[in-house]
């Protein structure tokens, strides 16, 4: 089955379940519910794969009792979690149209699955995974009928895809997933999800930024780390890009945290290869210990308050003070920008998406640009085209951190022209070929008019260290070339042909009156 079939049948199939429960659902919380059930699916059929090996087994068909204490120990210390057979999704999605507890039922598993992993190294990585699947909300319905009625048409809905093993499918499952049901309720995705959910394709963009050039990369770290979505399109660079000791990302929303855990385990990522915390990244953060990383994505907050110079201690924090200034506290942007770059290794790089006001704004915020260009840690900035993410028609940017580089000039890039992006219905979005075009820009730094220049860092100090795009790359004149020459003889003409004609009328007049 091709990617475009699969892609097609999930969001059919996602469509089919929304019309299931249309009106009793609002459409953000059905998100949670889809997405919940679609991982419930997955570590199902994942778990089931690995308890059943290459022996000619069922375990779906296995009954508990059968479970020994020796053999769920060994289970939890690889997967970090355990499923007994009747817990499977295939047994509960087997009787859920007829099932009178089923949310009780479900609410009893998922608690069962997180707590199996307590006591061990994988406690962390499971615990609350399925703490925004509520089986028992008023939001599924005011009696407990009504609840199983909609968690069952959930359930067989998830059932119905036909994808085969998760782990073959052409298609990133939760990330099309998501995007579709973003997409689709896009009126609470703006300020609901959206501000934290980076689309596949430019996901991709900044994933092939931050690991251009290295054959292997010790870690890679997300300090916004949203849905990780970021963080696993560098596991699909796998061929290219060795990762050696995992993913890591911190999250301050704990839905999402949530949804990017889940994302790791469904794309066989095991719990001992990624550390994903919860927590304010500026304020509180977790990964201090592991530092430094060879790749950091990320696409933080735009323009967030933030407590800055209100907490006086923060000016001698080792990520903050060496740019001599705290970021506004009206805008928090510099903050996330200059935490990454403290986070990032020697040899490695940073892609960063940006909102385009803090490349040209006064104040602290060009102290902080003064600091970054001054010691050459600005390797791009990227212009990309406007309505590329759900909730905004902002055209952002990224912008490429690098200690590393062997030249004192900056790159800018305006890829917001239609050579670099595809219009479609609702949004933009880049294609392979678009994506490719913009790195192959970035990666040999020739000047290409209208499009791309490299700048000496000391003509961008003249300029007050503005680093908007627009700034550098002369836009190309689209207005209509005129020939003067050519609409002056074209006049001349068409002055002598009304003189003519008006000699021919005085005639003709003349005539008719004598």
């Amino acid at each position: 089955m091709s990617s475009a079939t699969q892609r097609a049948e999930l969001q059919s199939q996602i469509w089919k379940i929304a019309d299931e429960v249309r009106g009793s659902i609002d459409g953000w919380d059905f998100k949670q519910y889809v997405l919940g059930t679609l991982f419930y699916r997955f570590i199902s059929e994942n778990f089931s794969n690995y308890m059943e090996g290459d022996d000619d087994i069922n375990y779906a068909a296995l009954d508990d009792s059968l479970i020994t204490k020796e053999i769920k120990e060994d289970a939890i210390r690889t997967k970090g979690y355990f499923i007994y057979p009747s817990q499977l999704f295939v047994n509960i999605a087997k009787n859920a149209n007829d099932n009178e507890s089923l949310n009780t039922d479900l609410a009893g598993i998922f608690q069962t699955i997180e707590s199996s992993a307590n006591g061990y190294p994988s406690e962390l990585d499971i615990k609350g995974l399925f703490a925004d699947f509520d089986t028992t909300s008023n939001r599924l319905g005011n009696t407990v009928k009504e609840k199983n009625t909609r968690l069952a048409a959930v359930i067989k809905g998830v059932e119905g895809i036909n994808f085969g093993r998760f782990e073959d499918n052409k298609i990133d499952l939760f990330g099309d997933a998501y995007e579709f049901l973003i997409s689709n309720y896009a009126a609470n995705a703006g300020k609901s999800g959206g501000e934290f959910f980076t689309p596949q394709s430019v996901s991709k963009l900044i994933a092939k930024l931050a690991t251009h050039g290295q054959s292997t990369i010790n870690k890679i770290y997300d300090p916004a780390a949203g849905s990780g979505s970021l963080l696993l399109q560098a596991k699909k660079q796998f061929d290219d890009h060795i990762i050696e000791d995992g993913f890591f990302g911190q999250e301050i929303n704990h839905t999402t945290y949530n949804l990017a855990r889940m994302n790791m385990f469904l794309h066989n990522v095991n719990y001992d290869k990624f550390n994903i915390a919860l927590g304010n990244t500026l304020l509180d953060p977790r990964f201090g210990d592991n530092k430094p990383f060879d790749a950091i994505v990320s696409n933080p907050p735009y323009s967030i308050k933030w407590i800055g110079s209100d907490d006086p201690t923060l000016i001698n924090d080792e990520r903050f003070a060496p740019a001599g200034v705290l970021a506004p506290k009206s805008k928090a942007d510099f903050a996330f920008i200059l935490h990454t770059l403290s986070y990032l290794s020697e040899k490695g790089r940073a892609a960063i998406v940006c909102f385009p006001g803090i490349f040209y704004r006064g104040g602290a915020e060009q102290k902080i640009r003064k600091y970054l260009i001054d010691n050459n840690f600005v390797e791009t900035v990227i212009a990309l085209a406007p309505n590329l993410f759900f909730g905004t028609s902002i055209a952002v940017n990224i912008l490429v951190l690098s200690k590393h580089k062997t030249d004192t000039k900056t790159q800018f890039i305006d890829a917001s022209g239609t050579d670099y992006f595809k219009k479609e219905t609702n949004n933009s979005v880049l294609t392979p070929e678009h994506i490719e075009a913009i790195l192959e820009l970035f990666a040999k730094k020739d000047d290409v008019e209208h499009v791309a220049i490299s700048v000496d860092n000391d003509k961008i100090a003249t300029k007050n260290y503005n680093l908007s795009v627009s700034s550098y790359v002369e836009a190309k004149d689209t207005r209509e070339v005129i020939d003067i020459v050519e609409v002056n003889a074209k006049i001349k003409n068409t002055v002598a042909n009304i003189d003519r004609l008006r000699n021919e009328i005085d005639k003709i007049v003349s005539e008719i009156e004598g």
